[in-house]
């Protein structure tokens, strides 16, 4: 077996594991969420960023999901740039008064450290404007560091519910040649958000809903243009 994969099989039971007793919390916010049509906002800097991207307008995902896909918070700028900028207070302000966000609205917000003012102001905003928070996070490394901004609280402090995506400090599953590798926390959030985006479509079915779900723009005979059009007026990067 390669060492890569059988790193990644073992985080994914441990992340279900750590996880257990809150997912079931998570899942259920997500199942109410769709049920109610409600918008579930994603934000992330970073490279944590591709997580809220891959709940976003995809083949066989929820139509109700608003990613914060701002270039500053991404690295197609600049890497330097954008890491840069996520550690700025007050930039949160500037992106969070761009979207359309709603007191009954559901907000992720994915930081593998958790100690940037970006994501732990935006957590910070959302709670103020009367959202539930979910964070993605590691615990481990967390923990192991204070925030950048002296007397901020971090991200797993703030939210309503945390998923430990169990990655170990330094983002490494694997130490070859001396040298930390094997990056596993996009991996890790990616499993999770798809993870609790399905069993909450299970339960929303149950309950009648009509789930908002994107066909492949790649198959013939179907087209997303009923959904596009439901929600362009909630959805900034519609």
């Amino acid at each position: 077996m390669y060492a890569y994969h059988q790193a990644t099989n073992e985080l994914f039971q441990r992340i279900i594991k750590a996880n257990e007793k809150v997912l079931p919390q998570v899942i259920q916010a997500f199942a109410e969420t769709i049920i109610k049509d409600q918008i579930i906002h994603a934000f992330g800097t970073g490279h944590s960023h591709i997580i809220g991207l891959e709940l976003f307008v995809r083949a066989g995902g929820l139509g109700n999901v608003n990613a914060f896909l701002d270039s500053i918070v991404m690295t197609s700028e600049g890497a330097r740039r954008s890491a840069e900028i996520e550690r700025i207070s007050g930039i949160s302000k500037v992106l969070w008064d761009q979207h359309t966000i709603m007191p009954e609205d559901l907000f992720l917000i994915v930081s593998n450290s958790g100690r940037n003012a970006m994501p732990i102001e935006m957590a910070e905003r959302a709670k103020i404007n009367g959202n539930k928070v979910i964070a993605i996070t590691s615990l481990e490394q967390s923990k192991k560091y204070p925030t950048r901004i002296a007397g901020q609280k971090k991200l797993y402090q703030i939210a309503d519910f945390v998923l430990d995506n169990c990655v170990p400090s330094g983002d490494g599953l694997l130490n070859i040649g001396g040298e930390l590798t094997g990056a596993a926390s996009t991996l890790a959030g990616c499993f999770l958000v798809n993870l609790v985006a399905t069993e909450a479509m299970k339960i929303a079915a149950e309950h009648g809903a009509k789930l908002p779900v994107y066909f492949s723009q790649n198959i013939d005979g179907f087209n997303n243009d009923s959904l596009y059009k439901k929600y362009e007026n909630r959805i900034k990067h519609l």
